[in-house]
């Protein structure tokens, strides 16, 4: 009696967090897919109704879905790469008896809690602008030409942001990881002659396997929903040169006005997201089992 009214009391305590997990993400995702059937456009609200997959087809035959999904993994893929490289090189030398370490390491992580959007207008209007930005004024000190980042190379610059937001947090994950380190290893190739170079192939690498999985996983999540920094730099262009897959929803709902082509845009969305999700979750299930 008393294990089966501690088993009652247990799910009565929890039924408030349930109700609101319920609330703030099942419903929400009910009503998604409910529009994601009907024709519903804010400029016609009279002509509302069931549309089937109509707006699934439109949303995936549009020319610019592919090339969306295309923005998508090169922006995911370049942050990574970056931050991932940079990430460990930046923590071999923050893992360096220097002085003020403490201090450096606290101002180094600073730029991943600034607002992606805040972060996106420093680098828009300070450093990447072609007329009064600090890269315009280095290009003609060098008696080079001003480059307008957005216009020439806009997913690269976009890349570049983002990855300068999410290089410190990787960095911090790696300097942990590097701190766990065995020294007595590093010791005993000390003493076989290894070079630096092998000793960071053969033990530091591997130990690092580990922390750079959790870092893929943990970015690659919050990657694929990247928005602000688009909407404020380039709004998706030139064209439809930096548009993902968010802004591709987003530009359906509220330019177009299509609330159930971006309901489908949107599911679509979280579907792709899960199936990456399940297959870096596997990925690091098995790292961590290795």
């Amino acid at each position: 009696m008393a294990t089966a009214h501690t088993k009652t009391l247990s799910r009565i305590m929890n039924l408030p967090s349930i109700i609101l997990l319920f609330i703030w993400m099942i419903v929400p995702l009910g009503m998604t897919i409910y529009y994601s059937f009907q024709r519903y456009n804010l400029l016609t609200p009279q002509r509302r109704g069931f549309n089937g997959w109509f707006n699934y087809e439109f949303f995936i035959t549009d020319p610019a879905f592919f090339e969306a999904i295309g923005n998508t993994l090169l922006l995911v893929s370049g942050v990574l790469a970056i931050t991932i490289i940079g990430g460990v090189l930046l923590g071999i030398l923050l893992n360096q008896a220097i002085v003020g370490r403490g201090i450096v390491r606290i101002l180094f992580i600073s730029p991943f809690f600034i607002m992606p959007t805040v972060s996106a207008l420093i680098w828009k209007n300070m450093l990447m602008n072609p007329i009064y930005g600090i890269f315009a004024h280095i290009a003609e000190f060098f008696g080079a030409d001003p480059v307008d980042f957005f216009a020439v190379i806009p997913l690269l610059s976009i890349i570049i942001i983002v990855a300068w937001q999410w290089l410190p947090f990787a960095t911090l994950i790696l300097l942990t990881a590097m701190q766990s380190l065995d020294q007595e290893q590093q010791e005993a190739a000390d003493m076989d002659g290894a070079s630096t170079l092998a000793k960071f192939y053969y033990i530091t690498l591997p130990h690092l396997a580990r922390a750079i999985t959790v870092v893929i996983l943990i970015e690659t999540i919050f990657l694929l929903s990247i928005f602000a920094e688009i909407l404020v730099t380039t709004n998706g262009g030139p064209g439809t040169a930096s548009t993902n897959l968010t802004y591709m929803v987003y530009n359906r709902a509220l330019l177009q006005y299509d609330i159930g082509g971006a309901s489908a845009g949107g599911i679509i969305a979280v579907i792709l997201a899960n199936i990456v999700a399940i297959f870096l979750i596997r990925a690091v299930g098995k790292n961590l089992e290795a």
